[in-house]
């Protein structure tokens, strides 16, 4: 049987954190946009930024989870800042690899109203108003996403992008975050029943439970 890996495609502030912590709780090893201090037993992967390590293998040996073996899980993909620009989510190359390489891989999509993400990313720190109108991002060139309708039908893009890259696959499923059901509805995609299920929206409250 194809061992367990799930891929989660959603954007920053989609409930990324929240996922996470509950498919830990699933007993599940998960790394969260970067790879923390313990997470890992090969110490050149402490700080590494996943996004990072996924085009590593990518390039070097074909398939993206090659240096992360350790990890079943994945729920957030991008990092962008401190001269990091990844965005693994938009390249359907990268993540064909990863379904020809690991076929028990699972690729979710947390879904959030764009006006709400939009809103999210303009408070969280200096994401929405600095780093990404000033990076090229996939959807959103450099000078773009300086306004919240720019920024609205990026993320609008990328559902889009999604859905139709995955249509018709068994191995993908698009649940709403704000779903009574989205627990039971992933619990059941991926096989492992999900204990708890909650909001952990920012990682310095995830970091300290």
């Amino acid at each position: 049987m194809s061992r367990l890996r799930v891929v989660n495609l959603g954007l920053p502030k989609s409930g990324t954190t929240t996922l996470g912590k509950a498919l830990r709780r699933a007993g599940l090893n998960v790394a969260d946009w970067k790879i923390r201090d313990g997470q890992s037993e090969n110490d050149a992967l402490k700080d590494e930024l996943v996004g990072k390590c996924l085009y590593e293998g990518y390039f070097a040996t074909g398939d993206p989870l090659s240096a992360m073996n350790e990890f079943d899980a994945f729920s957030e993909i991008s990092a962008i800042g401190g001269g990091a620009n990844y965005w693994p989510q938009f390249d359907y190359g990268l993540l064909a690899a990863i379904a020809e390489h690991h076929s028990g891989t699972r690729f979710l999509l947390s879904w959030r109203e764009p006006s709400d993400i939009v809103e999210s990313i303009l408070a969280w720190r200096n994401l929405g108003t600095g780093r990404l109108p000033k990076h090229d991002v996939p959807g959103l060139p450099a000078g773009y996403g300086e306004s919240p309708d720019q920024l609205t039908r990026w993320v609008a893009g990328h559902y889009a992008y999604l859905r139709a890259a995955f249509a018709g696959r068994d191995d993908f499923l698009e649940y709403r975050i704000d779903d009574p059901d989205a627990p039971e509805r992933i619990g059941a995609f991926i096989g492992r029943d999900l204990p708890w299920w909650g909001r952990a929206n920012e990682r310095a409250k995830e970091e300290t439970e």
